[in-house]
């Protein structure tokens, strides 16, 4: 399937049904008075978040959704019947944003979650609804109202706890595919992932985190290079980043630590909020150096690159300090979900106090 990630459409709710001007003929009632029916209510557009829904291909196709017009009132008290709505079912994580004026207008971050993105027009009223004492044989109605009309831009940034920074070839996929159920092309030439892969990392029973592989970057990424650009509006919702970085380059002439630099430029020029994020470093195809020159190989790396925060040296290929990498990534993720939560109120009526249990035994 293409991944999709933005896509315009265009939406239009259904107009309400107008009202009846109706009278009572029937056998012996000379005057029966008005029996005209309101019009139907407009069909509305929902937007539903869907979890099995990971692209918005659906939509770069079909761009025009309108809901059904109200039906019109009728004679005999008899109202209009509601247009049928239309149900567009999004992934997580998608917003929904005005085309024109680009307001954030809706976001779909849980599953399930269901919102009106445009509201049907109310049923115009019959005749009946005029009737009074000084008014017995009204002639008045009213039309429908007219429904919500919107050019909606949808885009998609992935629910990740965790996402993969690097150069290409740097190793990410073959990372990720190391540590989670991801199975993301691997191949010996850049640029081999063309779009996010999402993997999800089983620690222990109930323990898991969500991991985003993005395309790699490159210098000037932020000004259009390359494809990592496109994709690391991905990487706002993640709560960490793991800088990797290739340690043994095929061609000698390259300096990881330049490499490094110019990923932390690119994340700071596309976003300064995206380039304070927790940031770690996982030092890269270790297995590749020679034993002996591997602490040093890093300790130059590290006092170069003067970087402050956790480093972990690994080797995806050989899986080789994985695990206590993992291990952290869990904790890390675990501490932020739970800062996040809102502490639940209790009401003070039903708080055992240890005075009662005591009293109890």
């Amino acid at each position: 399937m293409k991944f999709v990630d933005e896509a315009f459409i265009d939406i239009s709710a259904g107009d309400g049904g107008a009202g009846c001007v109706s009278f009572r003929h029937e056998k012996y009632k000379e005057f029966g008075g008005p029996n005209g029916g309101d019009g139907g209510r407009g069909g509305h557009v929902y937007a539903v978040a869907d979890i099995n829904l990971n692209t918005l291909v659906d939509f770069r196709f079909s761009r025009r959704h309108d809901a059904k017009r109200g039906e019109h009132g009728m004679g005999s008290d008899m109202f209009g019947a509601a247009g049928d709505d239309i149900i567009l079912k999004m992934p997580v994580g998608t917003i929904i944003s005005d085309a024109e004026t680009g307001e954030k207008l809706f976001e779909l971050l849980v599953e399930g979650e269901v919102i009106t993105i445009a509201k049907g027009g109310d049923g115009g009223f019959g005749n009946m609804r005029f009737k009074s004492a000084v008014n017995r044989a009204p002639r008045q109605k009213t039309p429908g109202w007219p429904g919500e009309k919107r050019s909606l831009k949808l885009e998609l940034r992935v629910l990740a706890d965790v996402g993969l920074l690097g150069m290409p070839n740097a190793g990410k996929s073959t990372f990720i595919t190391a540590i989670s159920n991801a199975r993301p092309r691997i191949a010996d030439y850049p640029f081999t992932t063309l779009h996010p892969n999402l993997g999800v990392v089983r620690v222990g029973p109930e323990q898991s985190f969500v991991v985003a592989d993005l395309p790699g970057l490159i210098e000037g990424a932020a000004e259009g290079a390359g494809l990592g650009h496109l994709f690391l509006r991905h990487l706002q919702r993640t709560r960490l980043l793991l800088h990797i970085v290739d340690m043994v380059p095929f061609d000698d002439s390259v300096d990881p630590v330049a490499q490094a630099k110019a990923i932390v430029g690119e994340l700071k020029k596309y976003d300064d909020g995206l380039y304070k994020k927790p940031r770690w470093l996982v030092l890269n195809k270790l297995d590749m150096a020679e034993s002996d020159k591997r602490a040093a190989l890093v300790k130059d790396f590290v006092k170069r690159f003067k970087f402050k925060g956790p480093v972990f040296e690994i080797s995806a290929l050989t899986r080789e300090g994985c695990e206590p990498l993992v291990k952290a990534i869990y904790q890390h993720v675990k501490a932020q979900q739970l800062a996040e939560q809102t502490p639940v109120e209790i009401d003070p009526r039903f708080v055992v106090m240890p005075s009662d249990t005591a009293a109890e035994e």
